[in-house]
């Protein structure tokens, strides 16, 4: 054991890391690490596979340096909807005026620009709301020629080559997993990456797709960004593993003062299935260029903690920003303070869900609520899939989780979950080896000390997933 007790967090929200330019080298990913990322994140929008090759090859050897489950991201680009180019590379256009969209290749002008995506095209209707460049520019449909819509310029401004489209009224007869994603997919679970960042979600059909490919090697995040998901939110939650609130593309297609509600909307529905859920996208923009952040990006961090997020999550922060560490730090900084507030605690018990109406969900629930009467430094899942885990997870325990796997790809899967602390040990061979060895391991990993009391749940008989029926207390000694 290392005076360090393994890199324990002495916080219970997670935090996820995006590597990039910024923070590729085995010097920072290990700053970034040791200051508090517990899951890295590669983008797949950039880079090439053999950048991300190397980015996995040294998070593998951190983890075996450290002693510590490190949890992969692999984030998926997605299909990528843009209008084609401009005779002079830019065009102003005023609010009001008429501008055509369509499938000639040819050079735009102030008047028409080519948009090479039929999907669009037969979909959109009189009325349908089409949004460019991040949201700075806004059009309205107001005839489908077939081959070209007729578009009024809602808000104007500079249009430039192969500026991205968003459209939040319709759902496009495009699949979330395109060409480059399969090949991207097949790379990330041939590296056993952890999680797959699932982009572009429409309908619980996506998310299917996507569980097939993985077939159990990787978790799927599904990333709610689009309105449609919204619309079918219950179905998609249903079949993913966890989710991601991507509140960048929501708040280009949603209007902004919609998107916290959502952010609740989601984390809630995620809490109440036992699933983890991150909340991303410029948490601490500013801290690309400067060493603090500004007082409504903590205030932002922390609201998702006082929602009840399992992990925040940095984006060009880490990746490629002037302040990685910086931001890592700032991140865990605001999420241990928040943690111990009271009205933090008193809102987590308030929003705790009933517990699941089977028996490891009982088993779950009455742990931590025995950790709680009897004052327990820790509550120890023995668990095979990681449920049990985030079964304990889900009631949002006072003492730390500590989540005892046998396989480490899923310890490196519960990195992300809320308040658990993972370790790789053998299996429990009946409830009185599973009671020796949590007490064991707590010791070891720092939660307890002789004399204090600690709460066991598992399964009998062990080794068989999904069997969470027995519960002990025991002493440590």
């Amino acid at each position: 054991m290392s005076p360090e007790h393994r890199l324990r967090r002495h916080r219970r929200t997670k935090i996820v890391a995006t590597l990039g330019p910024a923070s590729s080298s085995a010097e920072m990913i290990e700053r970034l690490f040791r200051t508090g990322a517990d899951v890295f994140r590669l983008n797949f929008s950039h880079g090439t596979h053999e950048d991300h090759a190397a980015s996995i090859a040294t998070v593998r050897a951190l983890e075996k340096s450290s002693g510590r489950p490190i949890g992969l991201l692999a984030d998926v680009q997605g299909p990528k909807l843009r209008i084609g180019r401009f005779a002079g590379g830019r065009v102003h256009l005023g609010q009001g005026q008429e501008f055509r969209l369509d499938m000639d290749p040819s050079p735009g002008n102030a008047r028409r620009v080519q948009l090479p995506h039929p999907e669009i095209l037969s979909a959109a209707t009189p009325g349908t709301t089409l949004v460019l460049d991040d949201g700075k520019l806004r059009l309205r449909v107001a005839h489908n020629r077939g081959d070209h819509l007729l578009c009024e310029v809602m808000t104007g401004g500079a249009l430039s080559d192969r500026k991205g489209v968003n459209v939040p009224d319709i759902v496009l007869d495009i699949p979330a997993l395109t060409k480059k994603d399969r090949i991207d997919l097949d790379f990330a679970l041939a590296h056993s990456v952890d999680f797959i960042g699932l982009s572009f979600v429409q309908r619980p059909e996506d998310v299917a797709q996507a569980k097939e490919i993985a077939a159990g090697r990787a978790w799927i995040v599904a990333k709610i960004e689009k309105p449609q998901a919204l619309d079918q939110l219950d179905a998609v939650l249903d079949l993913a593993d966890a989710a991601m609130v991507a509140r960048g593309d929501l708040g280009v297609e949603l209007p902004p003062e919609e998107v916290p509600l959502a952010q609740k909307r989601i984390v809630r529905a995620m809490r109440a299935r036992g699933k983890p859920v991150i909340v991303a996208t410029q948490m601490l923009e500013s801290m690309i260029n400067a060493p603090a952040p500004t007082r409504a990006e903590a205030s932002d961090v922390a609201g998702a903690v006082f929602d009840g997020a399992d992990a925040v999550m940095l984006s060009a922060e880490t990746a490629a920003g002037q302040y990685p560490v910086e931001a890592v730090d700032m991140m865990d900084r605001i999420v241990t303070r928040v943690e111990q507030d009271e009205d933090w605690r008193h809102l987590t018990d308030a929003g705790r869900p009933p517990p699941e109406a089977s028996i490891s969900g009982a088993i779950a629930s009455a742990a931590c609520q025995v950790a709680r009467t009897v004052g327990a430094r820790a509550v120890a899942a023995f668990t095979m899939s990681g449920s049990t885990a985030l079964r304990v997870s889900r009631d949002r325990p006072v003492p730390p989780i500590m989540g005892l796997v046998t396989d480490a790809s899923i310890a490196r899967r519960l990195a992300v979950a809320w308040g658990v602390h993972a370790v790789v040990t053998e299996n429990a061979t009946g409830m009185s080896d599973a009671v020796q060895r949590a007490v064991r391991i707590a010791r070891e990993e720092g939660f307890a000390r002789p004399g204090d009391v600690i709460v066991v749940a598992g399964g009998i008989p062990f080794g068989e997933p999904g069997t969470t029926n027995s519960l002990r207390v025991a002493t440590v000694k």
